[in-house]
């Protein structure tokens, strides 16, 4: 190429303006949709690859087949430390814990502030397998109680300086002191952390340290291994496997659970490359491993399919542009080529054109990622300051300059057939039938792609929407819910803010729970046996006497919990849902009242309850999951207070954070609308939903502009064909009818490609809940009208044209 060509393409697209901010507009906006998203799939494919080794580093994890509705769980038995490190082949092994669970998070004081922390509490090798390295201290300070680590932004956000060596802040009555700082860890890791503690940090405590560095109760933490090269997965797991096997403090069943289970261990250890840890998303969420740490696999593939699509269509709608524009420039082609331009030039002058097009739509469109990056971010809820990275720009403009140099073949070629005697002698060549018919495929490619994405995203849409708004047992609207540091019976100042919060006039009553209803921090089960009768695995869940009142919830059969008859924390009564009911083989509901049920506690006792009533079904799982089988015994030890309001919810929580520093002034309050909570478990599908919103958007625009330039062809191809049918009596409307005829024809061929398409992946994503919206077909007649209704509109300006055509004006031309 020749500094020539590029002012010769400068020139040329400056003589059009419409037409280069039309080109460049549709393409900028589709390469930064594609940037966007094709950032968001490396930077998922990329957690934890900043660890060094991070390929030889594996995460334990277990199946507890004793309940068999129980997943997989990124958990093990902490005292499996100190049998890895004997292990062949293991290199290094390491524990660690959240500080805190995330539902009671670590607070600390630092002057008149009270600020949550995201820490960890590491056994010695955490460090060298995360390969941590101090910027300032020594990381020797974990073996320290009082002194602690932070990451660099950690200091910034708590005190205001990366460079805090040195400073201090409170922790439960503890002076705690930065003995190292360490940079902060990238986002897109999955053992996050602001600070770690050492084992024998004041900030574990007694029976933590004991149980981490003994496992003498079975406790479970998170365990790293690193392996050495060629070692064998299978020896280490089996070593691991028959440690656990033998252990007796995790393996006290009764003997009915052991004949259930058979041949098949209680524990069943897993070993995963931590490189593959984020997309474990059948993971369980539990205290240590929360969903919003994962990603489905399918997703991203998906992201990564939609990004390839939109910039296809945009490929597409400028290559449709661009070879319309080469039919009006016959005459300055055959105009070259009679001056004696070659082959090689005019392939120059329009791959210069392309490459000036698609550099520019680059630029714009990096101007319009970066804007919409902090949107973005939250729409995906993953931090993505890293996606401007040098390699990710020099990757756009390799994106950009490979679709300006696709793009131009064809029209190129188009140019290639021009004929100068034709054409100068006034009869321009018209387009090939295989290359008109070739473009109108690319038209229906874009329209079918526009309408499968809106039939696919009204129904994610309408499930969505569904889900969060089904019924969960209750009625949400009148309930808040506190999150308190600790448990309610045990801590002095708990009761006395559950009874002044009780005394609130805005308050009707307030109840205690593990749980509230949609979430499981502290989900745990139990098998309660009929004496002499049927098994059964159930969630247990402990509430406080007036819980069912609080929640205006009825029984099915029996009673529930009253506070007026039952006495808290009696370890008497118990209640069954019905699917309880059912797999401990009582013939109904009524059939179960008064009859007895044992289960063995955590202390091995065996404990009798008698059941007392029937609870309907309550949603503590989402529409993913079926009902299952729940008992619900008397227990005021939870931490979790439920509060059913006279008037308004804001109120209440106004007057939680009001009385909250009189009781827990070093900790953080906490409040949530129960229709929150509830909608969280759908969170990551409303972004999906909002995801695919823009992509349809997009993509109908694009649709749009492929109809219009369709369109706008037809009628410059087919203007002595219309003025003759006006000659002979055509109407306007017949005319109109003429050009809407054609357009509608390969908008319906597009249906007949997109609706079963989208038909499918409608019902696959359908098929992971247990209830559906009574979606049916509507989801794609609606994109169907939807389509229909954009195009008509991209090609009103050229059907008004043509219906106005004057028949001497064409001709005459």
């Amino acid at each position: 190429m020749k500094l020539g060509d590029f002012r010769i393409g400068w020139r040329t697209l400056i003589q059009e303006p419409a037409y280069t901010l039309a080109v460049v507009l549709g393409l900028g906006v589709g390469l930064a949709a594609g940037l966007l998203l094709l950032g968001f799939v490396r930077y998922s494919m990329e957690y934890n690859a900043h660890i060094p080794e991070v390929d030889s580093i594996y995460v334990v994890k277990q199946y507890y087949n004793v309940d068999p509705a129980e997943p997989l769980h990124e958990v093990a038995p902490l005292f499996l430390r100190e049998a890895a490190l004997k292990a062949p082949g293991v290199a290094d092994a390491t524990s660690y814990i959240p500080a805190r669970p995330e539902i009671d998070p670590l607070t600390v004081r630092i002057g008149s502030k009270v600020l949550r922390v995201g820490g960890l509490t590491v056994l010695p090798g955490f460090p060298q397998t995360l390969g941590l390295k101090a910027v300032q201290g020594d990381l020797s300070a974990l073996d320290k109680p009082n002194l602690f680590v932070i990451t660099e932004d950690a200091a910034l956000r708590l005190f205001g300086t990366r460079d805090a060596l040195g400073r201090t802040m409170l922790n439960e009555g503890n002076i705690l002191q930065v003995g190292a700082v360490v940079r902060t860890p990238p986002s897109n890791t999955t053992i996050s952390f602001e600070v770690l503690f050492g084992v024998n940090s004041v900030v574990a405590g007694k029976d933590i340290r004991h149980e981490m560095l003994t496992g003498e109760h079975g406790w479970m933490g998170k365990l790293l291994i690193r392996v050495r090269p060629g070692a064998s997965l299978t020896t280490i797991r089996d070593r691991l496997q028959q440690v656990v096997d033998t252990t007796p403090s995790v393996q006290r069943f009764p003997p009915e659970t052991r004949e259930r289970l058979g041949k098949r261990r209680a524990i069943e250890l897993v070993l995963s490359p931590l490189r593959d840890a984020y997309f474990d998303y059948k993971v369980a969420d539990s205290p240590m491993s929360k969903a919003h740490e994962r990603g489905n696999p399918v997703v991203v593939a998906g992201i990564a399919a939609v990004a390839v699509l939109i910039l296809v269509l945009a490929a597409i709608n400028y290559l449709n542009l661009t070879t319309v524009r080469v039919l009006r420039r016959q005459r300055e082609v055959a105009m070259r080529k009679v001056l004696g331009a070659g082959v090689g030039q005019l392939m120059r002058q329009f791959l210069v054109e392309s490459l000036m097009v698609s550099t520019a739509a680059t630029l714009l469109g990096l101007l319009l990622a970066w804007l919409a990056l902090p949107m973005f971010s939250q729409l995906v809820n993953r931090h993505l300051e890293s996606l401007f990275s040098l390699s990710n720009i020099l990757a756009a403009f390799g994106i950009g300059a490979l679709l300006g140099v696709v793009t131009a073949i064809y029209p190129a070629w188009v140019a290639l057939r021009v004929h100068p005697t034709q054409v100068l002698a006034g009869r321009p060549d018209t387009e090939s039938r295989g290359s008109m018919q070739w473009r109108r495929v690319l038209t229906v490619v874009q329209v079918a792609t526009a309408m499968a994405f809106a039939s696919v995203t009204i129904a994610v849409a309408w499930q969505t929407d569904y889900a969060m708004h089904a019924s969960p047992g209750f009625d949400p609207a009148p309930l808040v819910i506190v999150d308190m540091p600790g448990r309610v019976r045990d801590q002095p100042q708990a009761r006395g803010l559950y009874a002044a919060l009780s005394a609130q006039p805005g308050v009707e009553s307030v109840a205690i729970s593990e749980d509230p209803v949609g979430r499981l921090d502290w989900a745990w089960s139990r098998e309660l046996k009929r004496p002499g009768g049927a098994v059964a695995m159930m969630e247990m869940k402990s509430v406080s006497a007036n819980f069912f009142e609080t929640y205006r919830i009825n029984a099915e059969a029996g009673r529930l919990f009253q506070a007026a008859q039952d006495k808290e924390d009696d370890k008497v009564p118990v209640l069954l849902n019905a699917v309880a009911v059912r797999e401990l083989g009582f013939a109904s509901n009524e059939a179960a009242i008064g009859e007895t049920v044992l289960f063995t506690g955590f202390d091995d006792k065996v404990i009798a309850k008698r059941i007392v009533g029937v609870v309907p079904e309550l949603r503590f799982h989402s529409l993913r999951e079926a009902p299952r089988a729940t008992a619900y015994e008397l227990w005021t030890a939870g931490s979790v207070l439920s509060v059913r309001t006279k008037g308004s919810p804001a109120d209440v929580e106004r007057a939680v954070q009001r009385l909250w520093p009189s009781y827990f002034p070093d900790a953080v309050a906490k409040t949530y609308r129960a229709s929150e909570v509830l909608a969280v478990n759908y969170a990551e599908d409303a972004r999906v939903a909002k995801l695919l919103a823009i992509a349809t958007v997009i993509a109908l625009v694009i649709a749009a502009f492929g109809t219009y330039v369709l369109a706008a062809n037809t009628v410059q191809r087919r203007a002595k064909e219309i003025v003759l049918r006006k000659l002979h009596g055509a109407q306007r409307r017949d005319i109109g009818m003429l050009v809407v005829r054609e357009i509608g024809v390969l908008t319906l061929i597009a249906a007949t490609i997109a609706l079963p398409l989208a038909g499918l992946a409608i019902n696959r994503y359908l098929a992971s809940f247990t209830e559906h919206a009574p979606i049916g077909y509507w989801t794609m007649l609606f994109a169907l009208a939807l389509t229909l209704i954009v195009a008509l509109i991209a090609i009103t300006r050229h059907t008004w044209i043509a219906m106005r055509m004057v028949p001497a004006e064409a001709l005459r031309t």
